[in-house]
């Protein structure tokens, strides 16, 4: 892909974007019950994928061998993660709490369709939450990211899909529907679950958008709501030319899938209580790539920072400095060269018949789900980065 459709990040450093909200897991863990902790885990599943509202811009592909740190004591984490496969691509990430309250990583390998005017990004990959003082792990996985009109008109975005939340020591489950936009763009962005125990009760519904914010309410209050908005609603008789409209659109051999207009805010239904709320951008988003306050931080090389990264951080790889300093044919000539010397490499191991080795993680079973994953080794900030391999 030529470099004009990129933005100046790894994909490693899109995933550290997940913890711009890590607020809600710290809040997760001060709860005491656990149907609270619940909504607040799902509040932060929510707000992990928030960011890539109007991000069209395609993160670089991280080399093999590639990491990314990011230590926040103001937010109370610190975070790492490697490239740990080329083909196929598997980014692995670890974070824990610095008051050692959770421990949350994962590995994600997203498996790309391309549908002529879209492209789909379906992650593939366990999630993994644990709340350490109340011994609890919560899994889940990614919902499926849309960007249409890749080859021509204006970029838009929309996830869609089920994401369940499974509380491993209590089996509460949380379901959670990202709607596809639908035809006239009505269910745009909008979330809708529940959570339900182990017995498939309903406890507490959620409802929102994944661009905005997300309330919940008790099952009671939500369905004598819904009955009465029902009651009042007049019955609309369907138009007969839905059907053929739709079917023309769809074989017309139009070239661009057309933007939907974003609907109102969400409805609060009176007695809900609010969950999350998206943080604002920064006024200059637009011209930034619509990046967060939080995302803008993340590439910045700070003084003396060299002397205590490895030589593998997203930070010193050239291309993507190139980009952001604005120099887009250094940055492309970076990239092919980059892209040349992995090659070079592989060539080199088959010929040696070497293994590629990874260096801060290791394949295995999710302790929880018993699905293969990949494993923080422990050790990266001791700081021994003297066998990291040159890849720049």
């Amino acid at each position: 892909m030529p470099i004009a459709f990129n933005e100046p990040l790894s994909f490693l450093q899109r995933i550290t974007e997940y913890m711009e909200h890590v607020y809600l897991i710290h809040k997760a863990s001060n709860q005491p019950q656990t149907l609270e902790r619940m909504q607040s885990v799902a509040a932060f599943a929510v707000s992990a994928v928030a960011s890539q509202w109007d991000r069209t811009g395609k993160p670089f592909n991280p080399l093999l061998g590639e990491t990314y740190e990011l230590i926040r004591e103001d937010l109370g984490f610190r975070f790492i993660s490697e490239q740990v496969s080329h083909h196929p691509p598997v980014s692995a990430f670890y974070s824990e709490g610095l008051n050692q309250d959770f421990m949350f990583h994962g590995s994600i390998y997203p498996k790309l369709k391309f549908w002529g005017k879209s492209v789909e990004a379906e992650p593939r990959g366990t999630i993994t939450l644990e709340l350490l003082k109340h011994n609890e792990a919560y899994t889940w996985t990614n919902p499926t990211c849309c960007v249409h009109n890749v080859i021509l008109g204006q970029l838009w975005i929309e996830q869609y899909g089920v994401v369940e939340i499974l509380n491993h020591r209590t089996g509460d489950k949380c379901v959670l529907h990202f709607k596809p936009c639908g035809l006239f763009g009505k269910e745009l962005h909008r979330v809708e679950g529940y959570i339900q125990d182990k017995n498939r009760k309903k406890l507490f519904i959620i409802y929102g958008k994944w661009t905005e914010c997300l309330w919940g309410i008790d099952p009671v209050s939500y369905e004598s709501f819904k009955k009465h908005e029902r009651r009042s609603e007049h019955p609309r008789k369907a138009k007969m030319d839905d059907g053929p409209e739709k079917a023309n659109s769809d074989m017309s051999g139009d070239t661009t899938d057309s933007v939907p207009v974003t609907q109102e805010t969400v409805q609060v239904i009176p007695g809900s209580k609010l969950l999350w709320r998206i943080n604002s951008r920064p006024p200059n988003s637009a011209q930034m790539y619509n990046f967060t306050s939080f995302t803008v931080s993340l590439n910045e090389l700070e003084s003396g920072m060299e002397k205590t990264l490895p030589p593998t951080d997203c930070r010193l790889r050239p291309d993507i400095r190139g980009m952001e300093n604005g120099n887009m044919d250094l940055a492309s000539q970076e990239k092919e060269r980059l892209e040349e010397k992995q090659r070079e490499a592989r060539k080199e191991r088959a010929k040696e018949e070497s293994e590629w080795r990874t260096r801060w993680f290791y394949p295995g079973n999710n302790p929880y789900t018993g699905t293969p994953d990949w494993l923080y080794a422990g050790d990266y900030f001791e700081r021994n980065f003297s066998d990291c391999p040159d890849i720049y």
